[in-house]
């Protein structure tokens, strides 16, 4: 009767330490020993023959046995235990003939288990402060005997870019890890940016700097397989979060210089993994300007068919832009009373044309400026991001017009960003016969 007991005492014990590092019953503080058991097989499985605490796990049994309790060969060993730690990078490390692996609050970080001679493996994790469960387990099949386990905090300097790297592809929780990437410059293939970390799909990662640029025009451009996502300067410039071969995007952007922060995200779903960005500036000029096409109408802030209204001592002025010449003012909120706006009619003949708005150099911070088209078949809003553009012309569609008083795009500076915190700029509208 004894026997029998005292057997089911064991396999108690045995099901409540292999389940431990599931659940975490409430707050512990830190064990001051390693709680360990051997099993006189490699799978960790039926009663453990033996039961020990241990201060630190470094063994090297060479061809010997952890105790005589243990077979030298063909035994397996697991240890648990709570550590209090304060928030930051950690860096695990496991030594290990034959397998090992270890989990930290549940999640496989390192994964040997298979038969090798003495083979060592590091891992960063980023920690929250406060409790965390760590259980090693370990399996020795013939010869050399090696287990060992140890941790440390990770003092890290960013001195380029800032890479939190995630396992999802949704950037949530805590990054598994952060690093100092010199550049986003990044071709995967079907491999892991972080072996033993990150696997090779569904991962995500934010890359964060601050650029000391010269105050002018820049062109960004970023390459991705399969989303990505840029701001510059709080600016969302290139928003392209979607599933996708390698493809690259460009945005332009006028900076005031100084610091400039940069945010780059991105995601890989499957298969090939890229991220790539670069920039350069530019000096600001126009670009050519095409012959126009018979029959195209352009109306400037100068022109009759250009109103405005509002606030009048809210409009700038400045020249330069299209023709030398454009409005602009600071946001509004909200349609607060006397807000300013203008319309530009362009006496069409009836037909479709294709409209587009110019986005002149400076003057364009705002990144929701609302262009309402009046046509044929009713009003559309195009929403233009003005800070994403340097003299260019910028499609608002097409559409059928009547030919009539009715035709018509209007813009005004409510733009539903903070409070006076961006500048929209009024120049040319083109009309063009499609």
């Amino acid at each position: 009767m004894y026997k029998i007991i005292c057997s089911v005492g064991l396999i108690i014990l045995l099901t409540l330490s292999s389940t431990a590092w599931a659940q975490d019953s409430g707050p512990r503080h830190s064990d001051p020993s390693w709680q360990a058991l051997y099993w006189n097989n490699m799978a960790l499985s039926g009663a453990p023959a033996l039961q020990r605490n241990e201060a630190a796990l470094n063994h090297n049994w060479g061809l010997g046995s952890p105790d005589p309790a243990v077979l030298a060969d063909r035994f397996s060993a697991r240890w648990t235990r709570y550590l209090d730690l304060a928030a930051g990078t950690y860096r695990f490390t496991a030594t290990s003939d034959d397998g090992m692996r270890v989990y930290v609050d549940g999640s496989l970080i390192i994964n040997e288990w298979y038969d090798h001679s003495t083979k060592t493996v590091s891992v960063d994790r980023v920690l929250s402060a406060g409790h965390h469960l760590i259980v090693v387990e370990y399996y020795e099949n013939m010869v050399d005997a090696v287990a060992r386990f140890s941790w440390t905090p990770v003092t890290s300097t960013i001195n380029n870019w800032r890479g939190e790297y995630f396992g999802n592809r949704t950037l949530s929780g805590a990054p598994a890890l952060v690093r100092d990437d010199a550049q986003v410059n990044f071709q995967w293939g079907t491999g892991s940016p972080a072996p033993g970390i990150i696997g090779p799909d569904s991962f995500s990662v934010r890359w964060t700097r601050n650029l000391n640029l010269a105050a002018g025009s820049y062109r960004f451009s970023m390459t991705v397989d399969d989303g990505g996502r840029l701001w510059v300067n709080g600016h969302l410039l290139i928003d392209a979060w979607v599933d996708q071969p390698p493809r690259t995007y460009t945005g332009n952007i006028y900076l005031p210089g100084g610091g400039v922060p940069v945010k780059m995200e991105y995601y890989e779903n499957g298969g090939a993994a890229t991220a790539k960005l670069s920039w350069a500036k530019t000096d600001g000029s126009p670009p050519p300007t095409p012959p126009p096409t018979a029959g195209t109408v352009v109306i400037d802030n100068g022109d009759r068919g250009f109103v405005k209204g509002g606030a009048s001592t809210s409009w700038r002025s400045e020249p330069e832009g299209y023709a030398g010449d454009l409005l602009w003012t600071k946001n509004n909120d909200w349609v607060r009373p006397n807000y300013n706006w203008a319309r530009w009619y362009p006496g069409l003949r009836a037909g479709r044309y294709e409209v587009l708005v110019y986005i002149p150099h400076r003057f364009t911070t705002t990144a929701k400026a609302r262009y309402w088209v009046s046509h044929a078949d009713g009003m559309t809003l195009r929403i233009v991001n003005q800070s994403a553009y340097s003299n260019q012309w910028v499609s608002l569609g097409t559409y059928r017009f009547r030919g009539t008083n009715d035709d018509y795009v209007s813009l005004a500076d409510v733009t539903y960003e903070t409070y006076l915190s961006r500048l929209i700029a009024f120049d040319a509208v083109k009309w063009v016969p499609r």
